[in-house]
């Protein structure tokens, strides 16, 4: 099948469903993430200087199955006029950049592409806080409160800490955009990346969503 095919039947699917068609089924919440830096400069802003931002999350399921069956998981962090998109990830050297179902939201969550910042390659994950609040198994069930640790290349820089739920009008229209929504010392880069931006156009304008930045760090 032919890519103008493909992107030809994704782009009819968003027409026809009024709706996300990357990870449908999700749910919105504030949130605080707390940045403590890694012990080293990392070259970005964001993770280097020790702050805390109000932030929006949106946790997901790529394909939208029902209940706690095996789906591509999803975290969206909106913070400081930067979209991260993570996704469930493996865990050896071979599949720990890639999307991998999950049962569970208690789980790794990587950028399938790495990050540029002012000085080097990064890749971004978030990972089960061993002190805080599990995410849970079912998208239904996912509570205020919960906790994940923010890591750079192996170096944990921060919690993130979910608040409370958003109404769900406000988590239809929100449009996360990794493209767009970066800065210059911290921005997402590789193959994947040009042909990732087509698909979150396509998506947001069908359903006539509209992006915009994320919040500053709390003073």
């Amino acid at each position: 099948m032919s890519t103008a095919l493909v992107i030809g039947l994704g782009v009819r699917v968003v027409r026809s469903r009024h709706r996300r068609f990357l990870h449908p089924a999700g749910r919105s919440f504030t949130g605080t993430l707390e940045i403590w830096g890694a012990g080293e400069l990392l070259g970005a802003a964001l993770l280097d200087q020790p702050a805390v931002y109000g932030v929006t999350v949106r946790i997901s399921k790529g394909v939208g199955t029902k209940g706690a069956r095996g789906d591509i998981r999803g975290v969206a962090i909106r913070v400081d006029g930067i979209d991260l998109l993570l996704s469930s990830t493996g865990t050896t050297p071979v599949t720990k950049r890639l999307p991998v179902p999950r049962r569970s939201f208690d789980t790794v969550y990587g950028a399938i592409t790495p990050y540029r910042s002012a000085t080097r390659k990064l890749y971004l994950e978030t990972v089960p806080d061993p002190d805080g609040r599990s995410l849970g198994r079912s998208l239904a069930t996912v509570p205020s409160g919960a906790t994940l640790l923010l890591r750079a290349s192996d170096h944990t820089v921060g919690r993130l800490t979910l608040g409370h739920e958003l109404p769900p009008a406000v988590d239809e229209a929100l449009a996360f955009d990794p493209v767009r929504n970066t800065t210059a010392d911290l921005h997402p880069t590789g193959l994947i990346h040009a042909s990732r931006a087509v698909a979150y156009r396509m998506s947001q304008r069908w359903r006539g969503a509209v992006t915009s930045r994320g919040s500053r760090a709390c003073p």
